[in-house]
């Protein structure tokens, strides 16, 4: 359509020259001399510097290659097409084919390429030399840190090593990490996961039987309510909240926020409480009083489904409005609305993150998250569930692995059962793998005597303990004498003094990260520390899990900077100077001391029975990752094309 000006609309005012005549702007322009001062710009430049414009060159044209990958920041896992030039790589874009983020990008997503191409990259080993880093080459480091190492077990034995590992790692390299320190000898190993959700895995298994999300952030297409706690997914988890502003737009779906920041999530709320910090237990309770009260719960669900929710309604009893309003702060009326809108709108999805679950009580936190979805028979239902946003891109997968102190890959413990079957997994003698611990026993639960190989080694908040503890108070035989920091900075735990006291008590102290951290400056160390590069996600390829479990395919964007190595090459150079290279890599092919990532995969696919990781085959993954536009948005089943009828993940 034509737009007119109105007639009563002011005409706009005219410059006037010094006569008092109206000038228009192309006048002004020509008598105040830019355009003379253009033209004398134009002439003074060389006929070579002014060239005629060139149509874009379509991708590929040029010889750039687009490389799929995955983004290593949050756990949502978007897809990402990596723009490589000649080994450079030189631009990225957004996956629109993905089926997770849809084409879209957040600021972190954006950054990764400068991951790669990071100008304060660790280019070469190093090591500390009366207070001076000393360049060494990588048979220089492993030569020297494995004589110490192999020192140290002989001397206090293999519990005296601590393996710190990474999220960050590929479950490829997650995987190999657990059975490297099981092979050392110890169960002194751990990761991020200890302090971050280890309190959902607890509070979530010891509901239902395993600890992780149980829907998908796509399934919360069908959510007709969302409640989110102790997170902020618009800042934390950006793409998440397209799924959650898709329920709002497809369902009406309104969205409950509890926290006690007003956050920019909170902002995206048809409902906001603001909570006293630490009185998760209370707002949640006071909300299932009123369900209770008004007979809200799915009576048929909890009577053929539920175990023990007479229980809950007894504590919930306690907590009525004025004493819910007395702990939280939280006013009668409005708790009431939140668990209406729950109640009236199912099924209602719960999501909650590490604002949950960071707390001396933060078991007590997720199992009550757990209680008031089963008490609204949300639980087994697309649109329901408990949706725990997890935080680094590989959290999930590092936790399935179980690079912790209390369990083997799959979550199968510490049994001897658990043992003879990892050892037919690996094709090792049992008695082998035995003789590799500690034959000291040492007091385990009840008092009772047990070998370091079925009891439950030093977590990772607690090493500082393994240093500075008298040694009759730790369970194994000799203190902790060298520490490996292996992806993981320690400066978001507490007791900072106490750590740097640790940290220069060491014999040994090494850190493994393709950036210089906090762990290698933190001590007034003059010696006795090694700093070595390893290559980021992008210099490597293999598979991920994303925070709602579906694992997916990262191809290899860039080849290692520098002298980086992969964190599977470097674990395999390690285990050949300690003296278990042949067995740490039995059945899995090595190239150029490299072991093939489809070989790890097609091997923990044998043994991963507890969890279900035994059908994504490095074919199916890299099949699945070639099509990922086939896949619905919403069930995220594959509607035609090779994948047709498949599942993603």
């Amino acid at each position: 359509m034509k737009l007119i000006r109105t007639a009563t609309e002011p005409a706009p005012t005219q410059k006037k020259d010094s006569t008092g005549s109206a000038i228009d702007r192309r006048t002004f322009l020509k008598r105040s001399g830019i355009t003379l001062g253009g033209a004398a710009a134009a002439a003074a430049l060389s006929p070579t510097m002014m060239r005629k414009a060139q149509a874009a060159i379509p991708s590929g044209g040029d010889g750039t290659q687009t490389i799929r990958t995955v983004c290593t920041h949050c756990s949502v896992g978007c897809g990402i097409n990596a723009e490589v030039n000649n080994g450079v790589w030189v631009g990225q874009e957004p996956a629109f084919d993905h089926p997770f983020n849809l084409g879209a990008h957040c600021a972190k997503g954006a950054s990764v390429r400068e991951h790669g191409h990071g100008e304060r990259r660790l280019k070469y080993p190093t090591k500390l030399v009366g207070g001076k880093w000393v360049r060494v080459s990588w048979d220089e480091a492993i030569n020297e840190i494995g004589d110490q190492m192999l020192q140290i077990r002989q001397q206090s034995g293999p519990d005296s090593v601590y393996w710190l590992g990474s999220a960050k790692f590929n479950n490829e390299q997650s995987y190999m990490f657990r059975k490297f320190y099981a092979l050392w000898g110890s169960n002194n190993g751990d990761h991020q996961a200890r302090i971050c959700h280890s309190t959902t895995v607890a509070g979530v298994a010891n509901t239902w039987g395993y600890g992780a999300m149980t829907n998908s952030y796509n399934d919360i297409h069908n959510s007709q309510a969302m409640l989110v706690i102790g997170g902020n997914p618009a800042e934390a988890h950006p793409v998440s909240l397209i799924h959650l502003m898709r329920a709002k737009e497809r369902n009406n779906a309104p969205l409950i926020v509890i926290d006690p920041r007003f956050t920019r999530t909170a902002a995206h709320a048809d409902l906001y409480l603001k909570i006293r910090p630490g009185t998760d237990v209370a707002i949640i309770w006071g909300m299932m009083w009123h369900i209770f009260q008004n007979g809200w719960e799915d009576k048929e669900f909890i009577h053929q489904r539920v175990w023990g929710m007479d229980e809950i309604r007894k504590e919930v009893a306690n907590w009525t409005p004025d004493v819910t309003y007395d702990v939280t702060g939280v006013r009668e009326e409005l708790v009431y609305q939140a668990a209406k809108m729950m109640a009236d709108n199912r099924p209602s999805t719960f999501i909650w993150c590490m604002g949950g679950t960071q707390h001396t009580i933060g078991n007590n936190n997720t199992r009550a998250y757990c209680n008031f979805q089963l008490a609204l028979g949300n639980m087994g239902k697309s649109g329901g569930g408990t949706n725990i946003f997890r935080g680094h891109d590989n959290v999930q997968g590092a936790t399935d692995f179980c690079i912790l102190s209390h369990s083997l890959p799959g979550y199968y413990g510490l049994s001897a059962g658990s043992w003879k079957h990892w050892s037919r997994v690996w094709d090792l003698d049992y008695e082998w793998v035995k003789a590799r611990f500690d034959p000291t026993e040492v007091e385990g639960d009840g008092g009772k005597p047990v070998s370091p190989m079925n009891y439950k080694g030093i977590p990772v908040s607690r090493w500082i303990d393994g240093v500075l503890e008298d040694k009759a108070n730790i369970g194994q035989r000799d203190n902790l004498r060298a520490m490996v920091f292996w992806g993981h900075a320690p400066n978001s735990q507490t007791r900072g003094l106490e750590m740097k006291k640790a940290m220069e008590k060491l014999d040994l102290l090494v850190i493994i990260d393709p950036y210089p951290t906090a762990s290698a400056v933190m001590h007034d160390r003059t010696d006795g520390v090694y700093l070595l590069p390893a290559s980021t996600q992008f210099e490597t390829y293999g598979s991920v899990t994303a925070s709602n479990r579906s694992l997916q395919w990262r191809d290899k964007v860039i080849e290692p900077m520098f002298e980086s190595l992969p964190d599977h090459t470097i674990m395999y150079k390690l285990a050949n100077k300690l003296e278990f290279g042949p067995e740490f890599t039995k059945h899995i092919k090595v190239e150029n001391d490299e072991p093939l990532i489809e070989d790890i995969t097609r091997e923990f696919n044998r043994g991963m029975w507890t969890i279900g990781y035994t059908g994504q085959s490095p074919e199916r993954m890299k099949k699945q990752q070639a099509h990922w536009g086939t896949f619905n948005i919403t069930s995220l089943k594959a509607e035609g094309g090779p994948c047709d009828g498949e599942y993603y993940g």
